[in-house]
């Protein structure tokens, strides 16, 4: 998508250039119209007004904080599986070497 916009803008400009129209405002008109257009979609998204940045600046917070959170879950589930078979083993070679009648004496 974003190469078939930049061969059609520099076709657009090339034939401006042949028709007689100056690069500069060739230039200029093309810049023009990317930022009516991103103003465009920023405010089809609901990000044109005041508070937009500091909005953006807090979903990147939450969302780095989810993810820290799903890390530190991950992580303890693991570590508690770890102990769970070290415990098992042990607990098995425990049973293999017959050292619960130790215990039971």
């Amino acid at each position: 998508m974003r190469m078939d916009t930049d061969m059609v803008l520099a076709r657009l400009v090339a034939l401006g250039a042949e028709e007689g129209t100056a690069l500069v405002t060739l230039r200029a008109m093309a810049e023009e119209a990317s930022e009516a257009g991103a103003s465009r979609a920023l405010e089809r998204l609901g990000l044109a007004d005041a508070h937009a940045r500091a909005d953006l600046g807090e979903l990147r917070q939450l969302l780095s904080a989810w993810r820290d959170a799903k890390r530190s879950a991950r992580d303890a589930v693991i570590a508690w599986l770890i102990r769970v078979a070290l415990a098992l083993l042990l607990l098995g070679l425990a049973a293999r070497f017959d050292l619960l009648a130790l215990v039971r004496r």
